[in-house]
């Protein structure tokens, strides 16, 4: 799968997801774009999600429209150990990247999915 990592994601979880091919916002030389410029340019680029930990994208987008899944991880900082302790919820949320347009891991392993598609 082909996934974007958001600009406020910890480039080194990369290493968390190794059968995935993941880039960074940055690799992408993407760092200036916001929200909706970053969702348009990972579509064009045929990204299948972007991984963010920016709450604001769930209430900025009109979820029915998303041109990617967006997978967000709700966790309380960006280090990188609180990051990986929810790797494995990923690679489960990642299998449900084809059927929702947005999904929220939690801390505690929940998974939230919203905007199923048709």
């Amino acid at each position: 799968m082909k996934l974007l990592l958001d600009h406020c994601v910890h480039r080194r979880f990369v290493r968390a997801l190794p059968t995935h091919e993941v880039r960074t916002a940055a690799e992408m030389r993407w760092d200036a774009l916001k929200n909706g410029q970053l969702l348009a340019a990972a579509a064009s680029a045929e990204f299948d999600a972007i991984i963010t930990v920016d709450k604001n994208f769930r209430h900025q987008q009109n979820l029915a429209t998303l041109p990617l899944t967006v997978i967000e991880l709700d966790v309380p900082d960006t280090r990188l150990p609180t990051l990986l302790a929810i790797a494995a919820n990923v690679e489960e949320a990642l299998r449900h990247v084809s059927r929702f347009r947005f999904l929220s891991i939690h801390t505690d392993g929940r998974i939230e999915t919203l905007g199923e598609r048709a």
